[in-house]
């Protein structure tokens, strides 16, 4: 026989009186006293009961609805709450039933909570793999990854508080819908207006539940159907005569000039600024055709990125290798910090007539762009020299360069007349 089970949205604390009570002219009730809701589940006559976090008047609540009464924006947030609550438990019956559990209403309540054994939610095993990535610093982890995943954990509670009314949820409650909606809120409630930044905060997720798979916490993969991709970046880089404007513009004020020195040694080595703040006399050494060399693996990857070093950046090399900074330290350059290069470097390119946003990872693309593949360079070359793991991923530059070539070629095609020109007396349409 089928057992019964049943729902209920109550205000505790508002219990019908006895006979006897009504007899003796019991004292009126407050109707403005804000009361506790909570969430009745009963199966077969027993009951199991669960706070809903939320409260309201018995003059807000309509008992018959299990809901609050209005159309503000608040009582269609508490409502919405309550509808996810409902479907959960529905949700953990259903669940339930198709592994063949024992069910009670304390086992729905349990399994809608997380309580078991083998339980595991999404915020809990991020925040675990943030402490595994933080144990892991110096290592198999950068100080960068860390913040970048601390960045989508928070992202991550804000959604599911909004969008759940919860502080966790559990990981075989994970669909498309969750990704998808997670993804909305990336680029309408925090700014993730370039459709990457989005994507690298699913990828992160996407990250966690891939463990929790292997782990057999999750026996699906609630990423199977979601097809997000990341748009393609704008390479942004100095011509040959913007790069010549900073580098022969004399500064009076040494931080310009030593900002300006170290961007233009990343122009000529193609490195990022992690790299380049990190290097010390001990990366040099010389190569097997006789020359100096930097042999190091990129911070960002690990990856080898040996480079040989042209005279432009040897030169900045020697100009610097007295200052208190690099002799001090131990580095082989006097690197300032990220955000206040790259608040000079703006200062740099206002004074030199650059409209560009100059930022210093604009040195790498100018490195791969105007100073090596320009210059006949092989895309092989270039890939090896930037530490790319694909060669795929240098290609990008290299139809910056076909572009810019097709733009100067059309440039030269209208100097000439556009309707004929004359090839030995003959008369031809272009």
């Amino acid at each position: 026989m089928a057992k019964s089970i049943n729902y209920l949205f109550y205000l505790r604390g508002t219990q019908k009186p006895s006979s006897q009570e009504l007899l003796s002219a019991p004292a009126k009730q407050d109707d403005s006293l804000l009361l506790p809701i909570y969430f009745r589940i009963t199966y077969d006559g027993q009951r199991a009961e669960i706070s809903t976090g939320e409260s309201t008047t018995v003059a807000g609540w309509n008992p018959a609805k299990g809901k609050l009464k209005g159309t503000s924006e608040k009582v269609q947030v508490i409502n919405a709450g309550l509808d996810s609550l409902l479907t959960r438990a529905k949700k953990a019956h259903q669940y339930l039933i198709d592994k063949d559990k024992l069910i009670s209403a304390l086992t729905i309540k349990n399994q809608m909570l997380g309580i078991g054994a083998n339980f595991h939610t999404i915020v809990n095993c991020f925040e675990n793999f943030v402490k595994e990535i933080t144990l892991k610093i110096g290592g198999e982890y950068r100080n960068g990854t860390l913040k970048n995943y601390e960045v989508t954990l928070r992202h991550l509670k804000e959604f599911i508080a909004k969008q759940y009314h919860v502080k966790d949820v559990p990981l075989k409650d994970l669909n498309y819908k969750f990704i998808t909606e997670f993804e909305l809120m990336c680029k309408t409630d925090w700014g993730c207006l370039r459709n990457s930044t989005s994507v690298k905060h699913i990828q992160r997720i996407r990250k966690v539940v891939g463990i929790a798979i292997a782990n057999e916490w999750l026996d699906r993969d609630p990423f199977i159907r979601y097809k997000g991709k990341q748009q393609k970046a704008t390479i942004k880089y100095l011509t040959q005569e913007e790069l010549n404007a900073i580098e022969e513009k004399v500064f009076e004020m040494e931080r310009l000039e030593r900002v300006r020195d170290i961007f233009i040694f990343s122009c000529y080595t193609g490195y990022a600024y992690a790299d380049v703040e990190k290097f010390s006399p001990n990366d040099i050494a010389t190569g097997m055709d006789g020359l100096k060399w930097i042999y190091t693996d990129r911070a960002k990857n690990d990856s080898k990125s040996n480079v040989p070093l042209l005279p432009q950046a040897l030169a900045i090399i020697e100009k610097y290798k007295s200052h208190p900074d690099v002799v001090i330290k131990g580095k082989l350059l006097p690197v300032i910090s990220n955000i206040k290069t790259n608040a000079y470097l703006k200062e740099i390119a206002d004074v030199c007539g650059i409209r560009k946003n100059l930022t210093f990872h604009m040195a790498r693309h100018t490195f791969a762009t105007t100073v090596t593949l320009t210059n006949g360079v092989p895309i092989e070359t270039v890939s090896a020299m930037l530490g790319h793991a694909s060669l795929k991923t240098t290609q990008i530059y290299a139809k910056v360069i076909e572009n810019k070539v097709s733009s100067d070629m059309m440039t030269l095609r209208e100097k000439f007349n556009p309707q004929l020109v004359r090839v030995k007396g003959t008369k031809t349409g272009m």
